[in-house]
């Protein structure tokens, strides 16, 4: 699997970004996405992840700000972030498992986008 991620940009903290993650030569199809962050010299953290069913699981810092959902008819996973925050200034990647654990180990993730930066100013 191919992932594409893209959609970060420059915010103001209480603004909105989407990130989007476009899978492509998929094998199985029915993969689990996840979305990670990594800020300046910290480690890569789970954001949120969703199954194949749609079943979703979040970091407790971003629940209530932060959705994920995905349109397996396009192929893509979609992070809509909301009331951000300065905290949440990071290089965002997108990932898959083949096994659709859903997991936050991102041990898990086989494949991973090339991630995307978000900065958001206070």
């Amino acid at each position: 699997v191919q992932l594409q991620a893209s959609g970060g940009g420059l915010v103001q903290a209480g603004g909105s970004l989407r990130l989007s993650c476009v899978l492509s030569k998929r094998t199985i199809g029915r993969e689990s996405v996840a979305w990670f962050r990594q800020a300046s010299g910290k480690e890569r953290e789970f954001v949120a992840a969703i199954r194949y069913s749609g079943a979703t699981t979040y970091i407790d810092s971003v629940k209530g700000r932060f959705t994920i959902s995905r349109d397996n008819a396009k192929d893509t996973v979609y992070l809509h972030m909301n009331s951000l925050k300065p905290d949440d200034t990071a290089v965002y990647y997108c990932a898959s498992d083949m096994y659709d654990r859903g997991s936050s180990n991102l041990r898990r993730y086989e494949s991973w986008g090339q991630g995307t930066q978000v900065t958001v100013s206070s």
